[in-house]
């Protein structure tokens, strides 16, 4: 039986704790329908071995070119011995084979790649988790790295720490970077940076943010916004800074729902995402477009992140039929009638003379004869 449940109640530092303590082996999933994002974490024996997250899929040869340690012919070198060889080969072991990086290059490398995705999802407050107990297939995993839990842990707290600093400067990801002006009395200075901060100050072009850069190098957002800070406080760059998210009117709330819906109806799965997301996070408190996340969460298969959303509906407003009635549907659909009905019996008593309560009150009719006939059956 898996463990799952959404964040609010359980956070991501908890899970990995738990998964530590009591020496999982499994893959735990982890969501956000927010960020439109989601990690998978491997775990054996309550030691991480492999991490990856949908936002950065950099593979391990991309990896490795970006950071100088292989060439474009080397690595070219590997693809062809890998397609080669008669058995499945992980690129990592055959650039150790053809002696093109050592074994503690690779380890260390593969290291810093499942870090970077860990950091980032412990950064996570909102979200749903799910761990399924499974043996672990190495197959697919490049190297055979394998992390304590703890230090990761430790190694995210002190982050977190390092982030309150960050913030002080760098007050969010939204902010846009540009070259600080020079009086032309006085010379440029003479900069000693290190490659990693060369390659974040070369791209800095006065138009894209710090989330913007992470993504266009392929870097966390945390190492990048590490670099900007460092530069900030050397005085080679100046920020822009501009809310982070500017309010979205009523107008455009009620355009996003709108969209939604009918890119819902049309079965239009990605666009009624898209636009229920940007509802919710203009209006987070509100339950009706809460209630359409969910629709679309459930009729794309993610049914536990639409549950939290209709929870977290039902918590804004509890009395709001629509909400009620979806909740309705889940229940009945699993088989959980008496739940069906309490649902119904609220939408009855929220809007009595709408065409909503009138179809909740032969659902709860049906529901009633369906469960006194399946217990009469039982018994």
């Amino acid at each position: 039986m898996p463990i799952q449940g959404p964040l609010r109640e359980l956070g991501i530092h908890d899970v990995f704790q738990l998964l530590d303590l009591s020496r999982k082996t499994g893959r735990l999933r982890v969501s956000s329908a927010l960020r439109d994002n989601e990690g998978t974490v491997l775990f054996r024996d309550g030691r991480v071995v492999s991490a990856t997250i949908r936002s950065n899929p950099h593979p391990l040869g991309a990896v490795l070119l970006r950071a100088g340690r292989i060439t474009e012919q080397e690595l070219a070198q590997a693809r062809d011995a890998q397609q080669a060889s008669e058995t499945p080969r992980r690129l990592g072991e055959v650039l150790v084979d053809l002696g093109i990086m050592s074994l503690r290059d690779l380890e260390r490398f593969i290291r810093r790649q499942i870090e970077t995705v860990i950091f980032e999802l412990l950064s996570w407050q909102e979200g749903f988790f799910s761990f399924v107990e499974t043996p672990i297939d190495t197959a697919g995993i490049e190297g055979l790295t394998s992390i304590p839990t703890e230090c990761l842990l430790m190694e995210g707290a002190r982050r977190l720490d390092e982030w309150t600093q960050i913030q002080q400067r760098v007050p969010h990801l939204g902010v846009v970077p540009v070259l600080a002006e020079t009086g032309q009395a006085q010379p440029a200075p003479v900069l000693e940076l290190l490659p990693n901060e060369w390659e974040v100050l070369a791209i800095i072009d006065g138009e894209r943010d710090v989330r913007t850069l992470a993504a266009t190098l392929g870097r966390s957002e945390f190492d990048v916004a590490k670099i900007v800070f460092g530069l900030l406080t050397t005085g080679v760059i100046s920020l822009v800074v501009t809310p982070e998210a500017p309010p979205a009117s009523a107008e455009d709330w009620a355009a996003a729902l709108a969209e939604a819906r009918e890119a819902l109806v049309a079965n239009r799965l990605d666009e009624a995402l898209s636009a229920a997301e940007s509802a919710v996070a203009a209006a987070p408190g509100s339950a009706e477009a809460r209630t359409v996340l969910a629709r679309v969460l459930f009729r794309s298969g993610r049914e536990a992140e639409g549950e939290e959303e209709l929870r977290l509906a039902l918590e804004a407003d509890a009395l709001h039929p629509d909400a009620h009635m979806e909740s309705a549907r889940v229940a009945a659909r699993r088989g959980q009638l008496a739940k069906a009905i309490r649902h119904w019996q609220q939408v009855v008593a929220a809007c009595p003379d709408t065409p909503a309560a009138e179809q909740a009150r032969h659902a709860t009719v049906h529901a009633s004869r369906l469960a006194a006939m399946l217990e009469a059956v039982d018994a």
